[in-house]
């Protein structure tokens, strides 16, 4: 068979998807390490946009369609999937989606996969093959400690564009649990960790320089999952070929010297973090437990990471019960304070599937309900609920400010220097400057959407006051909040690997 595997995305949030760099959709590529050689696969990845989608469907030129999608590509994969029935070409679904609303993807497709399809996939492609495939088939978590599970096909790019950027897995799972996300509910409490020695040798069959690490949680958060992870990083040191690399983590990473030293040396370049506020509270209604009690820490934390030479990509949601107007800006400020070298500020979205989901929804807080066209709404850039002290077009104005002030001052230079500072860090700072040029360039991008949409130029106040200080204040040293190690002297540049 000739087998297309898909990556759909909405339309709303295009750039959203290329703000650093152009990432596989690694499950895609697992797939296709996964299929057998008699058959033939190619990937249609519509972050380089769908126009190769709607050329490339046809009969006669693919046999199966298998597309993955989180909920905000939902209403787009439906679009694919009416497509390929028009041609006449079995088409089965999986991803995220699938998992939170497995009876209304059922109505648009022929087929669906429930759960991780690593242990499936083989029987998936047996039924396609003989013009028997079933309505539905149920995955299970996969036994990624057996060689070659969770491997990707490194040297498979996208059929309509090339990846910048490889994206490579060493585990999967978290047990943080926190109550607006879907991976612990759908990858499991559990972090499983596959074989080093495969992750070693796909790591060196990668040609690419630069390496998206997408474990959830890459240094976990206990004493075993930090041996494990600084196992892995001194065999990297030891036998893999020189990447550089970043990957996402929990803020207590901050505090082990070692494995931060050892992740430097092993390439990494910058690690994304989920501070989502500086509310105890808004971190007790979201269950985030190993925030709010390093919460008084951020700050030594921070500088833990940049004592290392590693730089800081801080995450945060706006949106929670305690949230009102003020709150983007005082957190962007604080955000400042804190050292972070690249800050997002997303809308807190109830996903599908996620237990903040199913509370609001029994509670009639969510609005956008018209699906599927609203699941495209779902892009943590747009409010789709009611939050308690504002509107929820108060919320995306006070984010339109935002990216307002980010797209109108001139800070970019001013934090790649600051970071290069604060880690003594070259490519480390090589690397924010890129993300935040490129967070720049969609917020350039997004204004006239925002400003056709909200009718107004944000007028300057005390919020964006704040917000342009946020993104211009770059050099001075701040008050945050006490650590009880001072920040030493700057040292010499970190040795690159």
């Amino acid at each position: 068979m000739r087998i297309a595997l898909i990556n759909p995305v909405a339309r709303r949030c295009q750039g959203y998807h290329t703000i650093g760099g152009r990432i596989p959709q690694l499950g895609l590529q697992v797939l296709a390490q996964l299929t057998p050689s008699d058959h033939q696969v190619e990937i249609i990845d519509e972050v380089f946009g769908p126009e190769a989608t709607d050329r490339l469907v046809r009969r006669g030129r693919y046999e199966l369609v298998g597309i993955t999608s989180y909920s905000s590509g939902a209403s787009r994969a439906y679009e694919i999937a009416a497509q390929c029935r028009r041609e006449g070409i079995p088409t089965i679904m999986g991803g995220p989606h699938v998992w939170a609303v497995p009876d209304e993807v059922a109505r648009h497709v022929d087929s669906i996969a429930v759960g991780e399809c690593d242990e499936i996939w083989g029987e998936i492609l047996a039924d396609a093959a003989a013009g028997q495939l079933k309505p539905r088939y149920q995955g299970r978590p996969a036994s990624i400690h057996f060689p070659g599970v969770g491997r990707g096909a490194q040297h498979l790019q996208a059929v309509n564009g090339s990846y910048t950027v490889a994206a490579i897995q060493t585990s999967r799972g978290c047990p943080v649990g926190c109550d607006y996300c879907s991976v612990t509910l759908f990858s499991g409490s559990e972090i499983r960790r596959r074989p080093i020695d495969d992750i070693i040798d796909e790591w060196n069959s990668t040609i690419k320089r630069f390496i998206f690490v997408t474990d959830d949680n890459f240094f976990g958060v206990g004493p075993k999952h930090a041996e494990w992870a600084k196992e892995l990083l001194r065999q990297i040191i030891k036998r893999g070929k020189k990447r550089l690399w970043f990957s996402q983590t929990t803020v207590n990473m901050g505090e082990d010297a070692e494995g931060l030293k050892l992740a430097y040396k092993a390439g990494c370049r910058g690690m994304l973090v989920g501070f989502e506020t500086f509310n105890p509270e808004s971190l007790r209604d979201y269950h985030k437990g190993i925030n709010r009690n390093n919460l008084s820490r951020y700050k030594e934390l921070v500088d833990g990471f940049h004592r290392a030479g590693i730089p800081v990509f801080g995450a945060f949601i706006i949106g929670a019960d305690q949230d009102d107007e003020n709150t983007v800006a005082e957190t962007a400020i604080q955000s400042v304070k804190l050292g972070i070298d690249t800050i997002q500020i997303t809308n807190l979205t109830p996903l599908p599937g996620t237990r903040l989901y199913d509370r609001w929804m029994s509670e009639g807080r969510i609005f956008a309900t018209n699906y599927p066209e609203d699941w495209e709404r779902y892009t943590f850039v747009e409010t789709v609920y009611h939050p308690r002290k504002m509107t929820a077009r108060k919320l995306d104005e006070a984010i339109y400010e935002l990216r307002h002030a980010a797209a109108n001052t001139a800070w970019v230079w001013r934090r790649t220097w600051r970071t290069l500072r604060a880690t003594r860090s070259l490519t480390g700072s090589i690397f924010i400057h890129g993300m935040n040029k490129g967070w720049k360039r969609i917020a350039r991008m997004q204004l006239p959407k925002d400003e056709e949409r909200f009718g107004f130029i944000p007028h300057a106040n005390d919020r964006t006051r704040k917000l342009r200080d946020a993104f211009t204040l770059s050099l001075g040293k701040y008050e945050f909040l006490p650590s009880p190690q001072p920040t030493p002297n700057p040292a010499p540049l970190n040795p690159e690997p």
